[in-house]
């Protein structure tokens, strides 16, 4: 028998609220406890460079393993990010009159999902490992042509052009990503058919296993040292794109391409996941609305915790 739909919701906030305190912990952690910056900086750079890529390394050897992802979950994700990003920039331009570059990042916050650090914990934990290879695919792309697109948008918005050797650097920088390198290199093991000695299966597995709750707790740790007090109508707005209507415009698009109900719970729950922290280092890069990109990340990370759980809800009773 069908759940009601406030019985649905209160399931799925039960379900995601251990994920959102692991973040609190982090934040409590440096808020209360006053623990140094070089530890946060340390686990975040561990769990980034070593935890994530292990975990997908061992999930994505045994991507044959999985039921095989339907691609077209790609155009329904990206395709609304694309829309979304153009909006971004209207709204950027004719309510806040940013210029062209501050425009970018502007659309780049509503569109940049915390698709490694926050996505991949909660969509694993509410559908199971079988949504993680749609959930590799997204990681991959985005980290491919977010940062492509707004290399792109910047550059021509500050010099009028777009120069190769910026989108070569860009490209560049995707493929050192830890996080892509260890999809890659669990790809090319689970293709070779050569299988992994039982010990290593095993290691991997156990890195795999405290990836994603250390990841959680590190975003938290890493929250606790930003403000929201700067720029709050701007970061509002970007908050709303980001979690109202970036998912509600991949999931038009999903119905559209009929995607399996699968693939579209993996995209437009990664659509309504907090901005993402690379998008703060972006700000930083670009030297962009800093205060107010740093602002979103923590305001979106805090409401995620009650807007995700509620998309979900929606979702199943659609």
């Amino acid at each position: 028998m069908k759940m009601g739909f406030l019985p649905t919701l209160w399931f799925q906030f039960l379900s995601t609220l251990p994920l959102f305190i692991l973040i609190l912990l982090g934040f409590l952690l440096i808020k209360r406890l006053k623990w140094p910056k070089t530890v946060t900086d340390s686990l975040t750079k561990f769990t980034f460079s070593v935890a994530i890529p292990i975990m997908l390394f061992h999930i994505m050897s045994h991507f044959s393993e999985q039921p095989s992802a339907d691609y077209r979950l790609l155009f329904a994700f990206f395709g609304g990010t694309l829309l979304v990003f153009i909006l971004g920039r209207i709204i950027a331009a004719k309510c806040f009159k940013l210029d062209g570059a501050s425009g970018t990042m502007f659309a780049m916050g509503g569109i940049y999902s915390n698709n490694v650090f926050v996505g991949l914990p909660i969509v694993r934990a509410l559908l199971g490992d079988e949504a993680v290879p749609s959930v590799a695919l997204v990681v991959v792309f985005s980290a491919l042509i977010l940062w492509t697109l707004a290399t792109i948008s910047i550059e021509f918005a500050q010099i009028g052009k777009f120069s190769s050797s910026g989108i070569k650097k860009a490209i560049q920088g995707v493929f050192k990503n830890p996080v892509i390198l260890g999809i890659l290199a669990g790809l090319i093991v689970n293709y070779s058919r050569v299988p992994l000695p039982q010990f290593v299966n095993k290691s991997t597995q156990m890195v795999g296993d405290m990836a994603a709750p250390l990841s959680l707790i590190v975003l938290g740790m890493g929250l606790a040292e930003y403000k929201i007090r700067e720029g709050l109508k701007v970061s509002s707005l970007i908050c709303v794109l980001k979690l109202a209507i970036l998912p509600l415009v991949i999931y038009g698009i999903a119905r559209l391409l009929n995607l399996p109900t699968l693939e579209t719970y993996v995209v437009v729950l990664l659509g309504s996941m907090s901005i993402a922290i690379n998008c703060y280092i972006m700000s930083r890069q670009f030297n962009l609305l800093q205060p107010e990109i740093a602002s979103s990340l923590l305001v979106s990370t805090v409401l995620s915790s009650f807007t995700t759980p509620l998309i979900l809800a929606i979702l199943t009773h659609i």
